[in-house]
Parts: C-alpha cells; sequence; structure tokens
C-alpha cells in the first residue's frame, strides 16, 4: 500500500514541472547500511506499481536509482526509462544483461568508493577532473563493449561525499565541467541540498540553485534537484500551468 504522502509528492513533482523523477529505495550516503533485496523491493514496489497503475510514466521520465539487477529490471518492466546506478555497474554483475534488454537510458556515476556506500574519506587529487574523467571513461567503455548503444548514456562526476570530504574539489569540479564534454555525452549534476554547499540542510536550497545554475551554464544538461520549483523560476522555465 503506497503511503499517501508519496502519491502526493510525486504529482506535485509532475506538477511542478519535474522532467526526470527519480525513485529509490536504499541510501547509500555517508552512514547509510546495506539494504537487502527483498526490503528493497518492500519499499520501492508499491511506488512503481502506483506510477504504472496510474499511467504517470506518459506525464514524465521516471529513473530507478538501484544498483541492483532485480530492482532495475522491475522498474523497466513498468514504465520506467531510466536507470541511476551510483556503482556504475560495478554493483551487480547482471546490471548490464538488464540494461541490454531494456535499452533504457542510464546514467553512469563517479565515486571515489567501490562499493555503494559512501565514505566521509577526505580524499586528496592530483587533478580531480582526470580522475573523474578516466573513471567514467573505462565505465563507458565497459558499456558499450557490452553491446549498449552509445546514445542512452549520461554521466554524472558524482559531487559531494561522492568525490571526498573536502568542499573545494566539488566546487572545482563545476567550475570546470566543461572539459568532462569532451567525453560526448550529457551531464547529468547532483549538487542539492549536499553538505559541501555547508549551513543547515533546511537552508541550502538558495545555494543549490546558485550553483545548480553555474553547472548548467559550463555544460550540464540534467540537474538533480529537491525543489523543482525554485529551481525552475530561477531559469524562467516555470511551467505555465503553474504560478511561482
Amino acid at each position: 500500500m503506497l503511503n499517501s504522502d508519496f502519491a502526493f509528492h510525486i504529482s506535485q513533482l509532475i506538477e511542478e514541472g519535474a522532467d526526470i523523477i527519480d525513485v529509490g529505495g536504499e541510501s547509500t550516503g555517508p552512514g547509510s547500511k546495506d539494504v537487502s533485496l527483498e526490503e528493497e523491493m518492500r519499499r520501492v514496489k508499491p511506488v512503481i506499481d502506483y506510477i504504472y497503475k496510474n499511467k504517470l510514466t506518459d506525464k514524465t521520465v521516471f529513473s530507478i536509482d538501484t544498483y541492483k539487477s532485480e530492482v532495475a529490471e522491475y522498474a523497466l518492466n513498468h514504465g520506467f526509462s531510466m536507470v541511476n546506478d551510483v556503482t556504475s555497474l560495478r554493483g551487480d554483475s547482471k546490471m548490464v544483461d538488464v540494461l541490454k534488454k531494456f535499452k533504457p537510458y542510464v546514467i553512469l556515476m563517479y565515486s571515489k568508493d567501490p562499493t555503494p556506500r559512501t565514505t566521509k574519506e577526505a580524499v586528496d587529487y592530483k587533478d580531480v577532473l582526470d580522475s573523474v574523467k578516466t573513471f567514467l571513461s573505462d565505465r563507458i567503455n565497459f558499456l558499450l563493449k557490452a553491446g549498449f548503444p552509445k546514445d542512452r548514456i549520461i554521466i554524472d562526476p558524482g559531487m559531494g561525499m561522492f568525490i571526498s570530504a573536502k568542499p573545494e574539489y566539488s566546487f572545482e569540479i563545476i567550475k570546470r565541467l566543461k572539459e568532462l564534454k569532451t567525453l560526448g555525452y550529457p551531464i547529468c549534476v547532483g549538487i542539492s541540498r549536499k553538505s559541501f554547499l555547508g549551513g543547515k540542510v533546511e537552508e541550502r536550497d538558495p545555494i543549490s540553485v546558485e550553483w545548480g545554475i553555474k553547472a548548467i551554464e559550463n555544460g550540464a544538461s540534467i540537474i538533480r534537484t529537491h525543489n523543482v520549483k525554485l529551481m525552475l523560476a530561477a531559469l524562467g522555465l516555470f511551467p505555465t500551468h503553474v504560478q511561482p
């Protein structure tokens, strides 16, 4: 049974103009714990079923945020058309077969950690963009060699703790984002409310929007945001059927 708050939130995001809605049942942030396949399915299945039953995939794109092939396959079988895998296909060897079967859009994300559990390690880089590009090139080549279509791949530099506990690296990536364009793929950036922005979580929306706009100016195609209304208003793209 889907919690009514989730149903309302999904409808609100669609109404506010979200181009993509990302659904996930497992946190991978610092301090997070492993979630079993059974538990993850228990969490996301009611949401996926609600979206499918109400044909919400006709209104916007839905992405499944998972590294487990079984979860991805269930979502793709029910109208989802994007997979957001924080492990870049390192978490489940069967994921590539699911991707080849359905050919959804897939987001390959950089992470300093080889497992889904993100650490607070203060990693140092000689050149952070070079490290990110090398990693993403490797994951892209892995997927292409498996026979996956090039035009369905999206790249994500990670940001925040996925990069390092040192905030300066995340800001540097945004400033130098055009260098990632040389890989030839659309770029997704997740800045919204991340700790590297500083301050309290509930006060981070304005600075999230500010750096989101800078990311777009420097080549980002997709911005992950918690506040769709504020982000679109700042860009002057607010849906005509909704008043700011």
